[in-house]
């Protein structure tokens, strides 16, 4: 069960959620240079292009965690910030979280690494028709403790990428985005590559309305054992 606080122009509440179906949008960029580049940081580490842009990705919605620590197997493992749609029975609402990834994995197979990791995802929501007169000037931004230094992984506009209204309307026969869903919607470049941390700290600025939604958890190494 996730709980997220809900906060509209109109008040703020709390509720609680058993996701039904989790998708993931790869790819989503807006433009041929947003796409290309995340294509190529990724294939710099071995991962191969995707087939066609953008695609969606069906992950088992036990994946969700809202926990402050996320244990992943090996150090071949990050996270990268996205947008996430939430659909509820009154409508669609917008909350941050990460698509926490094996990259080592991911070199096998993209649908694979996928179901490996929990998916990080915030305990805050905007409704989504509040933000999309000014979707695009919503800065989204990631940091990581990497070699025990916290740097800025990503930043940038939501004008990279595709909206969720878009992604929707491209989405294929037969997914549906039914009360219950949670879709990630896409990612922004990481500053200097891809690579492992200790910690990974997300927000999501919205200037116009003049507020901020974080999101944080710390990352606990397994051993791989043969």
């Amino acid at each position: 069960m996730l709980t997220f606080n809900r906060i509209s122009r109109t008040g703020e509440d709390r509720i609680g959620l058993a996701p039904q179906a989790l998708v993931i949008a790869g790819w989503a960029g807006r433009d041929e240079h947003a796409i290309q580049h995340h294509i190529e940081e990724l294939a710099a580490i071995g991962v191969p292009r995707p087939s066609s842009v953008p695609v969606y990705y069906r992950v088992s919605a036990s994946n969700l965690t809202q926990s402050e620590r996320l244990a992943v197997l090996g150090p071949d493992s990050s996270g990268e910030v996205e947008p996430v749609l939430v659909a509820l029975a009154d409508g669609y609402w917008i909350g941050i979280g990460s698509d926490h990834t094996d990259r080592k994995a991911e070199t096998a197979g993209i649908a694979l690494s996928k179901q490996l990791c929990g998916k990080p995802v915030g305990t805050t929501l905007w409704r989504l028709e509040e933000l999309e007169p000014h979707w695009d000037q919503i800065i989204m931004r990631s940091w990581a403790i990497i070699d025990g230094e916290r740097v800025l992984y990503q930043e940038g506009k939501l004008s990279a990428l595709r909206t969720p209204r878009d992604l929707m309307d491209c989405r294929p026969a037969g997914l549906e985005i039914a009360p219950g869903t949670v879709m990630y919607c896409g990612t922004l470049g990481a500053i200097g590559g891809i690579r492992p941390g200790t910690r990974f700290e997300m927000e999501l600025e919205d200037p116009v309305l003049g507020r901020t939604m974080r999101h944080a958890y710390d990352i606990e190494l397994l051993p791989v054992v043969s």
